[in-house]
């Protein structure tokens, strides 16, 4: 539960346990994706292949966005 400052923000250990929750979360993503058997289904999934697809829209929102 977030308990707010009397200005509106956050105390430190809030902020504290969301980095470390972030931190856990791609030590986790490293974990995983350093075993072998993941990264052969992960192949067999082509997510290489998606991020290349995805490439271009991506392009295409940030040019929009920016005009």
């Amino acid at each position: 539960m977030a308990i707010e400052n009397g200005d509106g923000g956050f105390n430190d250990k809030d902020t504290l346990f969301m980095l470390s929750g972030v931190a856990l979360v791609v030590f986790g993503a490293g974990l995983i994706l350093s075993n072998p058997i993941a990264r052969r289904y992960l192949g067999q999934f082509g997510v290489g292949n998606l991020a290349q697809a995805a490439l271009p829209d991506l392009d295409r929102y940030l040019k929009l966005r920016a005009m």
